[in-house]
Formats: structure tokens, sequence, C-alpha cells
């Protein structure tokens, strides 16, 4: 059992989720660093005695492993190893009330937008100098830039506005000055993300602005790919991918999560555009951008799919090949629109369609792969691990996507380096390579 005495405090942040929520943290980690507190990020010891979690509450799953968390450090509080318990984030935003009740060993709930109340707990204050400002915990060379919050879509089947609110985008001269100061901290990938990357600007420049933003960032100097995630097809603002042909240090590499491939199930989905349209702009953007990488996702088991509507999300996937694709099965949200309809869907249904389509991209995702090999690309060295250096391309965004694997016994690297790889071997979702002279 720990015992307080003079020793002073020290904070550990847990974080769950996305990269949307690791942004949160590593402000949250500046800020009390900021404010001359002792603060860890998923620290390995366990040396903290105040812990606070950063919770997920997205989908069943990653609401599970949050309470699951919490839990873990409730009995970790009562048996007398750590002294203070916080809870923020998504879960907390969404079921405060019910986790005071069920889970009352934790000190306070706290919502997405209350970190200055948070802070307040440490007699911190929330130091405006440090927008801008932010300690990052993924590896130095790549860093995640949230340019939104919120999200105004209707979509039936999400609940991320009633956790993080309508959309508020964030002033361009703020990026840019976040931009530079990661730059000059090693950064040279920079991740865009927000919950609908394609709306940037309409709240605060009455205009979608994303193009104009990309510009910007492209020319700090130090950043050598940006890479945009997150966009959504209504509405799609074409400029953007003038700016990304004819930017060299703007990725070609789009996320834009689809979510399925059938008129009727867009309807029902209330996502704003039908199966014709989205092959249309495919379409549009592979010839603006040749080569471009365009990554989806896409739900199966979504209340109203008949087999009818799956076929023809096989057919999508099967015909738009896909270079990157992720699936999820059907959550069933309390009050989203979809919480309306019967979830009547089975599971053991939701994943065989899941699997189904899996079946089908891997197939896609091997025959793009082997048309690497013999070919010498461009790879950013993220890590060694287990005698390989494990790098990625442009055409891929850490830990979702394709991998290039270089035996480390034969040649040396350095995390963190761009370096030419000539691909010798692939499979599904790895390249394997010997480096080369040249970038």
């Amino acid at each position: 059992m720990k015992t307080k005495g003079l020793k002073k405090d020290k904070v550990n942040i847990v974080t769950l989720g996305c990269a949307k929520n690791l942004v949160d943290s590593e402000v949250m980690l500046t800020q009390l660093k900021g404010n001359g507190i002792d603060t860890t990020h998923e620290a390995r010891n366990d040396d903290a005695n105040i812990v606070i979690v950063n919770t997920c509450g997205f989908i069943d799953n990653a609401k599970q492993e949050s309470v699951d968390t919490i839990l873990r450090y409730a009995a970790a509080k009562e048996q007398g190893e750590i002294e203070k318990l916080y809870v923020t984030g998504c879960l907390s935003q969404r079921y405060r009330d019910d986790l005071e009740k069920e889970i009352p060993e934790v000190d306070a709930y706290f919502g997405t937008m209350e970190l200055p109340l948070l802070l307040g707990r440490f007699n911190a204050d929330y130091k405006q100098e440090l927008l801008g400002e932010r300690i990052t915990t993924t590896e130095r060379h790549y860093s995640y830039m949230k340019i939104s919050e919120g999200c105004d879509r209707p979509c039936s089947f999400c609940a991320i506005p009633l956790m993080r609110g309508k959309h508020i985008s964030r002033p361009i001269e703020d990026l840019v000055k976040e931009a530079k100061s990661l730059a000059s901290n090693g950064t040279k990938e920079l991740l865009l993300i927000a919950q609908d990357s394609t709306f940037y600007g309409l709240d605060i420049y009455r205009k979608r602005n994303l193009s104009e933003l990309l510009r910007h960032l492209s020319d700090v100097d130090g950043i050598e790919w940006i890479r945009l995630h997150y966009a959504f097809p209504t509405g799609f603002p074409t400029d953007v991918l003038d700016v990304m042909a004819e930017r060299s240090n703007i990725c070609n590499y789009l996320d834009m999560p689809l979510q399925h491939g059938s008129t009727n199930m867009l309807k029902i989905m209330r996502r704003g555009i039908t199966r014709e349209k989205t092959e249309a702009l495919i379409r549009m953007i592979r010839e603006k951008v040749p080569g471009i990488a365009l990554r989806t996702t896409l739900i199966v088991g979504h209340p109203g799919e008949t087999e009818k509507d799956f076929q023809q999300l096989m057919e999508f996937v099967e015909q738009s090949r896909f270079e990157r694709l992720g699936i999820f099965n059907y959550s069933h949200e309390e009050n989203t629109h979809s919480f309306t309809m019967a979830d009547n869907i089975p599971e053991h249904v939701k994943q065989e369609r899941g699997n189904l389509v899996m079946e089908i991209q891997e197939k896609i995702s091997l025959e793009i792969n082997r048309e690497r090999v013999g070919k010498t690309i461009k790879v950013l060295i993220d890590r060694l691990e287990g005698g390989n250096f494990i790098g990625r391309t442009e055409y891929d965004s850490p830990e979702v996507d394709n991998e290039v694997i270089i035996d480390a016994s034969n040649n040396y690297l350095r995390v963190g380096d761009f370096a030419a790889i000539k691909i010798n071997d692939a499979t599904e979702f790895d390249l394997y390579g010997v480096p080369v002279s040249g970038v």
C-alpha cells in the first residue's frame, strides 16, 4: 500500500480510443506540465499517485474497454495503490450521471470540453500561452493535428455529436503556429484529423477552407508529409484535390469513410449521398490525383440492411478497389436516430458479413501490393521491432494501414528518417524491401 508522506504528486494519463482522444491527452499533458505538475502518459511503472483516464464512448467494445479501465483503477484506489482517480473524455461526457452512480470511487468526472475544470483540481490554470504548444506522445517524427472539434452531420448511427458537440474549426493561424512548433521538435509528418475535415472553415470563414489550410501547412519548413483523414463525401471540396496534386509534401492519400455501397442504406444512414454520386466522386478523385491511395471504412449490420443491400456493398467494394479499407459491425447507440429502429440483425450475421467484405479486400490489397514489387518507394522509418525496421509509404497511416518491413540484420536505418526502399516481396497487408541509395 502506498502512503503519500511528503512526496509530490505524480499524474499518469491513460488514453483510450482514437487519435482525436490522444491529441486531447497531449494537450492535457502539456497544460499539467506547464503548471509544474509531474505528469506522464501511459506510464509503465506504477509510481503515479493520481490517474486520469481519458475514455472513449464510440461503440460497444470501446465503451466496455473504458469501463473496464475505470474499474481497474478504482480497485487500485480502494487498495491504496493510487490516491486520486479522475475520468474525462467521451464516455464521461455521455454517461456521467450513470458512471457517478455505478463507480463512485472516481473522485470526479469531466466532459470533453472541461479541461479547465479538470486543471482546477490541481490548482492549475489553463495557460493560453501554451496554445499551439503540445508535448506529443507518438514517435517524435509524426504528430496528429486536430483541425476542428465536433460535427454537424446528421448520420443516423453516430453518437459523436452527443459527445463532441457542434463543429468548431480552429483558425488557420493557430494551426500553422502549432505546425511550426511541432516541426521545430522533430515532426516530419502531420496527420490531420477531425470528425469531418472537409467541413473545415464553414463556421469561421463562411466557406469550406481546407484547401487554404493545406497550402499554409505545406509551407511550414520541416514538414515533409501532410496526411488527410476523415473526409466526408457529401459536399466534398474538390479544390482540396488541386492542392494535393500541386504540393509534393501533401501525401497522395485520403481517408474518406463512406459507410456503405447501397443507396438504400445510405439513405437510411442519412448520409446525404447515393451510390452513383459516391462512385462519381471516387472517379473524380482518382482522375485529379493519379495514384492516390483511398482509405475507407464501412458498416455492416445496420438496421434495415437486407441481403440485397449487403450484396450491393460487396459489389461496391469489388468494383471500387480501395487501397485501404476497414470494417465495423453496427453498434446500437442510445439517442441516435438508428436507435429508434430494431437492431434485429444477429451479431453472428454482422460478423459473417464483415468477414466476407474483408475477404474481398484482402484479395484487392494483395494485387495492389504485388504491383509494388520491383519498385523503389520513399519510406518513413517508424520503429525497430523484432530484428526489423518497420516503415510506411505515403499511402499508409500509422497503426491502421500497411507497413514496410526491412531486415535490420543487414541494413542500418535511423528511426524517423526517410529511406529509399526497393520492394522485393508483398503480402496482403505488408511490403518487404531493402534500402537503396537516394530517397
